[in-house]
C-alpha cells in the first residue's frame, strides 16, 4: 500500500466520522470489511483477513488519526480539510465545552473571592486558645514563684520535692506549670544541667499502662538521641586519631581501641531498646522498661501529670505508688511528680502512703476576678487582634460573662475567640457587644450538645421522654408521667427498664448537670413530687439523642405519647 492510498483512507476515515456522528456525537463504527476496523471503545482491532497490512498508517508508522499529527481536533474533525464537509455542530460542541471549564473556575475561585474580601480580624488566632503557652501570665507571679521555689533544686541535680496543683477550671494551673518548666528546661541547657520535664494528659492517657509506656517510649526516643550524637562525635574521633594520635590528648581514649570499643558498647546499648507497644505487654515488663530507660544516664526529671484525678479515678494509685517510689531504686537518676487537680479531695481517695509522698508541696491556684479577666484578655487580644479590631465594650462583657463561670480564663478566652469569629463570618470591621452575646449562646449551646452526647443510654432515654412530654404541650411534668414515657421507650430499642427510683436519681443528675429544672413540689394531702422542665434548646437536644445509633432505632413513639395525653384530656 502506497503513501497516496493511505492518505485517502485517512480522509475516508474522518468524513465518515463527522458524517456518521448522531445527535449524541457518538462515532459510527465502521463496516466488518474495512481495512482499518475501530471498536466503540475507540481502540484499535485488526482485521481478520489481513492482520498486519489493514492497519492505516503512513510510511513513517504514525497514526494519522491522532489530533496532533494528523491535523485533527480531540473531536476527531479534520481542520484543515477546508469546512465544507465539516458539521459545525460538532466545532459549536467543542468551543461550548471549553467556555463552559472556563467559567466554573471562575466561579470557584469567586466563592472564596468573596470571603477574603474584607480587611482581616485576627492577627494570631492562637493565642485565644487553650494550648498556647505566653510568656507572661498575669496575676498568677505568686503560684509561678512557688513552683520555681521548688524546683530549682533539679538544676543543682537533687531531686525536687513532689508538686500538686489545685484549682478550678480555667485558673490557669497548666500554662503556669508548663511555663515554669519550660523556663526550667532553658535554664538546665545554659548551666548544661540534665534535666527534663515530661507532660502526660491524664485525661487521654488515663490507664497505668499507657502512662508507663508513654513515658518509656520518650524516654527510648531521647536515649537513642544521645546515643547517636555521641557516636556521631566517636566516629569523627576515630578518623581523626587513625591519621594523628594527637587527637587523642585531651579526651578520656588513651587508643583508637578505646574508642572502637566504646563505639559498640553504644551500638550495642541503641539495639537493646525496644519501643513499648500500646497493649499486649505485662505491666511490670513495662515499668522495668520505663525504669531503664530512665535511668540510662543521669538526669533529673519532672513528670507533670495533667488531671491526675482522672487516672486515680480509672485506675486507682498504683501508677502513683510506684512512681513516687522509683528515686529509691534508681542509680543515675531523680524523678519528681507535678501532679494538676481540678479535684480539691481526690487525694481522700489515695493510700495514705502515697499521699504523704506526693503531697510535699501543695500549691492553690483561686478563681480569677472580672479585672484579672480583662487584664487577660487585654495582654492577649493586642497580639491576638489586629489594630481596632474591638469596640471598648467587647473585653469588659467577656470578662463579666467568663467570672460568673467562676472565674474561668478558659471561657473568657473562647468566648474572645468566637466572637471574633463571628465577626470575620458577618465580614464586618470589628468586633462589637452582639457578637460577644451571640458568642456567648454559641459556646453554651455547644456546652450542652456535648453534654447531652457523652451521656449513657438510661440517662439519654429518660431526657427523651421528658423531651417528648414537653413536645406534646405538658407543663410541670412529675416523674410518673416521664417514667411511662421512659419504659415505652426501653421497650422500643429493647434495653431494660430501671426501677422509678433509679430513673428519679437519674433526673437529678440531670437536673445537677443543667440540662433539665427539677423543682420538688408539695401536693398537700397527696405528698410531694418533682415538677421537671427542660433547661435547653429542645430541637437542639432531639437532635443529638437521635444521632445516637441506639435511639435513632426509636419508631411509633410520638403517636403513643400525644393519644395518651389526648384520653387524659377527654
Amino acid at each position: 500500500m502506497n503513501g497516496d492510498d493511505t492518505d485517502q483512507d485517512t480522509t475516508l476515515d474522518s468524513q465518515r466520522f463527522v458524517d456518521g456522528a448522531g445527535g449524541d456525537g457518538e462515532q459510527t463504527p465502521p463496516s466488518a470489511d474495512e481495512g482499518d476496523a475501530t471498536d466503540r471503545d475507540g481502540e484499535e482491532r485488526p482485521n481478520d483477513d489481513e492482520p498486519t497490512a489493514g492497519n492505516s498508517t503512513d510510511p513513517e508508522g504514525e497514526d494519522p488519526t491522532d489530533g496532533a499529527r494528523g491535523g485533527l481536533g480531540s473531536a476527531g474533525v479534520d481542520f484543515d480539510s477546508g469546512g465544507d464537509d465539516v458539521d459545525s455542530s460538532v466545532l459549536d460542541d467543542v468551543m461550548l465545552d471549553d467556555v463552559g471549564s472556563e467559567d466554573t473556575e471562575e466561579a470557584s475561585q469567586g466563592l472564596f473571592d468573596d470571603l477574603l474580601a474584607g480587611d482581616p480580624i485576627f492577627e494570631n488566632k492562637e493565642v485565644l486558645r487553650p494550648s498556647y503557652t505566653p510568656r507572661k501570665l498575669p496575676h498568677r507571679e505568686e503560684q509561678i514563684n512557688n513552683m520555681a521555689t521548688i524546683l530549682v533544686t533539679a538544676l543543682r541535680g537533687d531531686s525536687p520535692s513532689n508538686i500538686l496543683i489545685y484549682g478550678k477550671t480555667g485558673t490557669g494551673k497548666t500554662a503556669s506549670a508548663k511555663f515554669v518548666s519550660t523556663e526550667l528546661e532553658s535554664t538546665s541547657q545554659k548551666y548544661e544541667v540534665p534535666c527534663e520535664v515530661e507532660y502526660i494528659n491524664c485525661e487521654v492517657t488515663d490507664t497505668q499502662y499507657r502512662v508507663l509506656a508513654q513515658l518509656a517510649n520518650k524516654f527510648i526516643e531521647k536515649n537513642e538521641a544521645v546515643i547517636d550524637e555521641e557516636l556521631e562525635e566517636l566516629e569523627d574521633l576515630r578518623e581523626r586519631a587513625r591519621d594523628d594520635p594527637a587527637a587523642l590528648a585531651d579526651t578520656e581514649y588513651d587508643s583508637v581501641d578505646a574508642v572502637e570499643d566504646r563505639i559498640e558498647q553504644l551500638e550495642d546499648d541503641r539495639d537493646s531498646f525496644e519501643q513499648v507497644p500500646m497493649t499486649g505487654w505485662p505491666t511490670d515488663r513495662v515499668y522495668s522498661t520505663f525504669f531503664d530507660a530512665v535511668d540510662y544516664h543521669e538526669r533529673v526529671v519532672v513528670i507533670m501529670l495533667d488531671e491526675i484525678d482522672k487516672l486515680v479515678e480509672k485506675s486507682g494509685d498504683d501508677t502513683l505508688y510506684n512512681l513516687s517510689r522509683m528515686n529509691s531504686e534508681l542509680e543515675r537518676s531523680r524523678v519528681s511528680i507535678m501532679g494538676i487537680s481540678n479535684d480539691l479531695k481526690f487525694t481522700d481517695f489515695l493510700d495514705p502512703r502515697v499521699k504523704s509522698s506526693l503531697g510535699e508541696e501543695e500549691i492553690v491556684f483561686p478563681p480569677y476576678d472580672a479585672n484579672q479577666l480583662r487584664d487577660i484578655l487585654e495582654h492577649r487580644a493586642e497580639v491576638a487582634f489586629e489594630g481596632d479590631a474591638l469596640t471598648d465594650d467587647v473585653i469588659p462583657l467577656c470578662a463579666a460573662f467568663a467570672a460568673q463561670e467562676h472565674g474561668d480564663a478558659r471561657r473568657a478566652l473562647d468566648l474572645l475567640r468566637t466572637a471574633g469569629e463571628l465577626a470575620e463570618r458577618d465580614q464586618t470591621d470589628d468586633v462589637n457587644e452582639d457578637h460577644v452575646r451571640k458568642a456567648q449562646e454559641k459556646i453554651e449551646l455547644d456546652r450542652v450538645v456535648e453534654v447531652v452526647r457523652t451521656l449513657p443510654t438510661q440517662s439519654k432515654l429518660v431526657l427523651f421522654a421528658i423531651i417528648m412530654l414537653e413536645s406534646n404541650g405538658v407543663h410541670n411534668i412529675n416523674t410518673g408521667e416521664v417514667y411511662n414515657v421512659y419504659q415505652r421507650l426501653c421497650e422500643e430499642i429493647d434495653v431494660d427498664t430501671l426501677t422509678q427510683r433509679r430513673v428519679t436519681d437519674l433526673i437529678s443528675e440531670l437536673d445537677m448537670l443543667g440540662i433539665v429544672n427539677a423543682v420538688v413540689v408539695s401536693k398537700g394531702r397527696y405528698g410531694r413530687t418533682k415538677e421537671i422542665s427542660l433547661s435547653v434548646p429542645i430541637d437542639e437536644t432531639e437532635a443529638v439523642l437521635l444521632s445516637d445509633s441506639r435511639l435513632s432505632d426509636i419508631e411509633d413513639t410520638q403517636p403513643f405519647v400525644q393519644t395518651r395525653f389526648d384520653s387524659d384530656s377527654s
